[in-house]
């Protein structure tokens, strides 16, 4: 974590700590329903107040356009005083009086939640004005939202180019793990890519293939591969226009010295449900009327062959239609191997995406992976190799 600033290069002792925070929980009557991203952020608020500092929360919540107190972050704040096991007090707005009147009646390890970023314009422009307004609210920034770094926000990076900004625990730890799968890995590395279309993932798929050792390619997107490579792939979701697209990957590939594994056989069903009859067939043997919903047990054996010599795994998407038995085995078998390798100390894995995670939690090995990243945009992003505003901000 040498590139990055972080809280324990940080001074916090009775400074006004403005702290980028991920609050965008889900909600239901006015309650949070979900307090996974409040109990992410708690390392981050402990360490500042134990070392004095005083917490000021940023964050946004949906996208209203203007003030909306249907998005207020006022009840996120109460359950946040649940997590915390201590009282936060809410200011109505983010910039002005009542944040600054707020502020000012902090003592030194007391925390506060601002109302949300997004109420104002200048948050989405990172309007110079508004950056202005928000610093002079705080001494220091820190960043723990990486779900957010990949927008240059005004709360993500206009105030990190304002005040002297550091990376929050969560941030640390994400950054930690993404380093050490892709900028730093130890080799060789076996990359997982999945999901529908490969025109989502063309960006991500072309600096992989610079990166990896070993590119597994699975789910719908696959099918398009199979297609540009001449298999009949019936009524299976495919991008056909973009065969000529798959066939300069493959060569980028090779070129690059990256092994492509594409699936060797197929769970087939004519229709598309769960528990559809279905059979499992090579993919030489698609009928035209049958759709492919998940790799066969041959192409599991063989991504588990490739994982025998692999020393990392990145994840980002499925092996078939997951959400629907029977045809979320192939995802649930290999994620399930990837779990018990790291666990056994053999592989570093991190996972990240948002069906990544519903599907390794799916498979119940979320907590077996190395990290698991629940920022969607940000972590894909970063694995196309994109720099991230919000990250590049906090560099040393």
């Amino acid at each position: 974590m040498t590139a990055f600033r972080t809280l324990d290069d940080a001074d916090l002792a009775d400074k006004r700590v403005l702290v980028r925070v991920d609050l965008n929980v889900p909600m239901e009557s006015g309650r949070v329903t979900d307090e996974t991203r409040l109990k992410a952020i708690l390392p981050t608020i402990r360490t500042i107040t134990d070392k004095g500092g005083k917490v000021v929360l940023l964050a946004h919540f949906g996208r209203p356009k203007g003030r909306d107190e249907s998005q207020s972050l006022a009840p996120v704040a109460k359950a946040l005083e649940g997590q915390l096991g201590r009282k936060v007090a809410f200011a109505s707005d983010c910039v002005g009086e009542a944040a600054s009147s707020a502020i000012s009646r902090l003592a030194a390890g007391e925390v506060i939640v601002l109302e949300n970023t997004r109420f104002h314009a200048g948050e989405e422009k990172n309007a110079p004005d508004f950056v202005e307004a928000l610093a002079s609210l705080g001494d220091i920034y820190v960043n723990d939202a990486f779900s957010a770094a990949h927008r240059a926000h005004a709360s993500t990076e206009g105030l990190a180019r304002k005040l002297p900004a550091y990376a929050g625990r969560s941030m640390e730890s994400e950054l930690a793990a993404l380093t050490k799968a892709l900028e730093a890995p130890v080799r060789p590395v076996l990359a997982v890519v999945g999901g529908s279309k490969v025109s989502s993932k063309l960006e991500l798929l072309g600096n992989l293939v610079k990166k990896v050792d070993i590119l597994v390619i699975a789910g719908g997107m696959a099918n398009t591969f199979l297609a540009a490579l001449g298999k009949k792939v019936g009524k299976s979701l495919c991008e056909h226009d973009l065969a000529d697209t798959a066939r300069e990957i493959l060569e980028k590939a090779k070129a690059a010295g990256c092994e492509i594994v594409l699936p060797v056989d197929a769970v087939v069903a004519k229709e598309f449900k769960a528990n559809a009859a279905h059979r499992v067939v090579g993919v030489d043997e698609v009928g035209d009327d049958e759709m492919i919903l998940d790799a066969g047990p041959e192409t599991v054996a063989v991504v588990a062959q490739k994982l025998d010599g692999a020393k990392t795994v990145v994840w980002n998407g499925p092996f078939g239609a997951f959400e629907m038995t029977p045809f979320d085995a192939a995802t649930v078998a290999v994620a399930r191997d990837v779990g018990k390798r790291t666990r056994a100390g053999t592989l570093l894995s991190v996972a990240g995406g948002g069906d990544t995670v519903a599907a390794l939690n799916h498979a119940g090995v979320a907590g077996d992976f190395s990290y698991v990243s629940t920022a969607g945009g940000a972590f894909l992003e970063w694995l196309e190799g994109k720099a991230l505003p919000g990250v590049e901000a906090l560099r040393r």
